[in-house]
């Protein structure tokens, strides 16, 4: 038998909430200065009394919603007990038992990932470690924390990556959390087990991967390191461990012998968490359009190249743009003011300069920003100009580096700049001076070497300054030298 990888995750997300979890603290993990956004709440000082983050509470529940999950009616927090520096109580404030979320569900291509439960907690302090001493800051300690426990149905790095990505997406179009892997806001744990039967085998937890492309890697050769091992009839010892990015490779942090006892009891300072139908269903009505159904619209609405849907998918300001520029051609349509329109390939063509050229003009600026000067009403004209054949694709570029530039209609833009498109008339005339200044590609067309005719049509394009279409050149010399 091949050899099986079993993983469930463990992750954490940070929530984008004004103020911490149990106080009213700025929730501002990233606080450069130390100790800057502290009270005697979230340091634990004695006599004092946490607050619940009403908030924090609904993000958690809107998640759960995103996620298929069943939300729990009765819910309460819970002490969880151990001692750590970075711990200011003594204790974490969590939910154990009665979880806000449990039993949903997130859906890859190519499996259902089952999701046991979503809780809410409060975050750690941050350690810094030096030379000769460890410093504690306590701008993280309450920050309001999501945990989002899978069942161990991922078999490999790619569906863990794949489902990472999609949770980051999930969490941002919810507007709860940015979870940047990068900058600690989402957190993840992999437990991994080998075995080659229907017994799980030795779990290993491989903790700190702080970016997509390292969840996969150190997920990849963890499977390979306990297969090498099985396959040296050696044992893989229960362990948790970290990853080295400069050896490419995980490496023993501690060994764990079994879970510890954390001795879970209810919190006495806070009242149990109670929700009723209404409650839910008014939750779920604020839901926004979630990445999976974006996915399907774009397919449906406007028939677009699924890597142009997810490149729009990732990117909420880009899309919600593109949306813009296609509307004006629905209105077009509805008012009769441009005749019969293809939707369809006024939205893919939308999408190429949108995805291609105009991109690579902003380079660091969005859409959103006071510099980006290109209207979707702009826009959506300058793809119906070339829509209509009225500009080349080189001249299209001209024109958008204009607009990108200096704002402005793009049918002024070609007036002022005489970028108009050649008549006709015009271009007959061009190509009988061509083809009479060029008599041996003329020759060797007519003996049947296509290279010759595509001569011809460049000699032509340089003319006109890219201001003929290829198309009608083409068809134009074809017809001369027939």
């Amino acid at each position: 038998m091949e050899y099986k990888a079993t993983i469930g995750l463990e992750i954490h997300a940070e929530l984008k909430t004004e103020s911490k979890m149990f106080c009213s603290c700025k929730n501002d993990p990233l606080e450069e200065e130390p100790n800057a956004n502290v009270c005697p709440v979230c340091m634990g000082h004695p006599g004092t009394l946490p607050v619940i983050n009403q908030k924090a509470v609904k993000m958690v529940v809107k998640a759960g919603l995103a996620l298929d999950c069943a939300i729990n009616k009765q819910s309460r927090f819970e002490r969880k007990n151990y001692f750590y520096p970075d711990l200011p109580k003594g204790y974490q404030i969590s939910q154990y038992a009665l979880p806000l979320c449990k039993a949903g569900y997130l859906d890859l291509k190519d499996k259902r990932i089952r999701i046991e439960r979503i809780h809410l907690e409060e975050d750690t302090a941050k350690l810094l470690h030096k030379a000769n001493e460890t410093l504690v800051d306590f701008n993280r300690a309450g920050v309001p924390l999501m945990e989002l426990v899978t069942e161990p149905d991922f078999e490999n790095g790619e569906q863990v990556y794949n489902f990472a990505k999609e949770l980051q997406l999930i969490f941002r179009y919810l507007g709860i959390s940015d979870a940047d892997m990068e900058k600690g806001e989402m957190r993840l744990e992999a437990n991994i087990s080998v075995s080659k039967d229907n017994i799980l085998g030795t779990k290993v937890e491989v903790k700190n991967l702080n970016s997509f492309r390292i969840v996969k890697k150190a997920i990849d050769y963890e499977i390979q390191r306990q297969i090498k091992l099985l396959e040296s009839n050696k044992k893989v010892v229960q362990e948790t461990r970290g990853w080295d990015k400069d050896k490419q490779e995980t490496f023993a942090q501690r060994s764990k012998e079994g879970a510890p006892d954390y001795r879970y009891f209810p919190e006495p300072d806070l009242p149990p968490l109670e929700f009723n139908k209404s409650q839910i269903e008014e939750l779920k009505n604020e839901l926004p359009e979630l990445p999976v159904y974006k996915r399907q619209r774009f397919r449906d609405e406007y028939g677009l190249k699924e890597e142009d849907i997810e490149i729009f998918v990732s990117n909420k300001d880009l899309s919600e743009y593109f949306e813009q520029v296609v509307s004006e051609f629905k209105e077009w349509m509805e008012s009769g003011k441009r005749g019969e329109l293809d939707q369809k390939k006024l939205a893919q063509i939308s999408s190429n300069y949108l995805l291609t050229d105009l991109v690579g003009l902003m380079g660091d600026i969005s859409v959103e920003d006071k510099n980006f000067l290109i209207t979707a009403e702009n826009f959506s004209e300058f793809i119906y100009l070339i829509y209509t054949k009225k500009l080349t694709s080189k001249i299209a570029k001209t024109v958008l580096r204009e607009m990108f530039e200096r704002g402005g209609d793009p049918s002024e833009i070609i007036k002022d700049k005489g970028l108009e498109s050649v008549g006709k008339g015009e271009l007959s005339q061009i190509i009988d001076q061509i083809i009479e200044e060029n008599q041996k590609a003329v020759r060797d067309f007519q003996k049947g070497k296509q290279n010759a005719l595509q001569f011809l049509i460049g000699q032509a394009m340089a003319k006109t300054k890219g201001r003929a279409n290829p198309n009608q050149l083409k068809q134009l010399f074809t017809k001369a030298l027939k």
